[in-house]
């Protein structure tokens, strides 16, 4: 008998996000959650780009605390500085924009169940009836229950949050120094007026996260711009960094977005305008599969033919990074400022596509 229902696996972003699309097709969804509070202990940073946002069909503005034009590339002594006329990205409160999800997958229809650890033995008894859609972060265990492999490189994270007054509040500074964060960068983001996240991410799972962030703080460059200010909420995460195995089983009729299936960007351990891309097209392919018996796999496909070129850019830009000692990226920074980089990517930059970044680099250069 086919199923007529799916069970999502978890309350967060790319979750909810299936659920809406899914209950606001008439489709009976319920989506689970071991957290009384979905997202109240979310420790993640929330800059997503304009041109991403605007591609997941939901008002996201209650959920903004700032918007971003440019950003400060730090490595080796040197500095490339890249601005945009006009803001390109936006720092969203996470726990509000999880707030957001849960009221619009409610009004579209479905139910949210909060509050209940999720067992082997209730994953079984919902695949009885439903589909299963598995959002429950990386270390999945709607991935682990069906065997659909393991995520090969995690990163971990550690930010803390000041109040202090903030110099230039429309741009991110990045470190980059693998001697001291190998495989990501340390950042400082004005999340709003007055609020600055201050946060490192490394691959580098030998040290505790919230000492290496502790070494960021000791630089006199970063220590001279928090001064006195008090720490407000801090936290650590964990990332994927590269995509499971497989996100889809059609047999089992099991799927996996968002962190759960590793559908991240590399170069910066953002995983939102991804998973939540990702979660639309699970919910159609599990809508097509209710109403017409249309094959999972369809799912999968969709998947890697929009976004598999983007993801292997990044994770190939990622993997140069990380081989480079900061001496090595500060010559890049340099060569790049005198080739007018700066000015080119405050132009034609993307932070989701660097595939369309290159097409405009080939394509178009320097001319205009």
């Amino acid at each position: 008998m086919r199923k007529e229902s799916v069970a999502v696996v978890g309350a967060g972003t790319a979750g909810l996000i299936a659920a809406r699309s899914m209950a606001a097709a008439g489709i009976k969804t319920v989506v689970y959650d071991q957290k009384p509070v979905p997202g109240e202990r979310i420790h993640a940073s929330g800059i997503l780009s304009l041109t991403g946002l605007e591609t997941l069909g939901m008002d996201y503005t209650k959920a903004m605390t700032n918007t971003l034009k440019g950003a400060n590339i730090h490595a080796g002594g040197k500095t490339m500085r890249i601005r945009s006329a006009e803001p390109v990205a936006v720092v969203l409160d996470r726990k509000r924009l999880n707030g957001l999800c849960i009221e619009n997958a409610e009004k579209a229809g479905a139910e949210v169940e909060v509050g209940r650890r999720i067992s082997g033995r209730d994953i079984d008894a919902f695949a009885r009836d439903n589909i299963i859609i598995g959002a429950d972060g990386a270390v999945s265990t709607v991935a682990k229950h069906f065997g659909m492999g393991s995520i090969g490189s995690y990163s971990i994270t550690y930010k803390q949050e000041y109040n202090v007054p903030i110099t230039e509040p429309d741009v991110v500074d990045l470190f980059f120094d693998n001697k001291s964060w190998p495989g990501l960068f340390a950042w400082l983001c004005p999340n709003a007026k007055d609020l600055l996240e201050v946060g490192v991410g490394t691959t580098d799972h030998s040290v505790n996260s919230r000492h290496v962030l502790e070494r960021f703080l000791d630089r006199r460059d970063v220590s001279d711009i928090i001064g006195v200010g008090k720490p407000v909420v801090g936290g650590a995460s964990i990332i994927p960094m590269s995509r499971r195995r497989s996100i889809v089983d059609p047999v089992k009729e099991v799927l996996l977005v968002g962190d759960a299936a590793g559908q991240i960007k590399a170069t910066t351990g953002g995983g939102i305008i991804f998973g939540s891309n990702a979660a639309l097209m699970a919910a159609y392919a599990a809508r097509e599969h209710i109403r017409n018996g249309a094959d999972l796999s369809v799912y999968e496909r969709m998947f890697m033919s929009k976004y598999g070129t983007e993801m292997r850019l990044h994770s190939m830009i990622n993997r140069f990074y990380s081989s480079l000692g900061p001496g090595a990226i500060g010559r890049i920074i340099s060569i790049s400022k005198a080739i007018g980089m700066e000015g080119f990517l405050g132009k034609y930059g993307d932070m989701d596509r660097p595939s369309l970044v290159l097409k405009r680099f080939f394509l178009r250069g320097f001319a205009d």
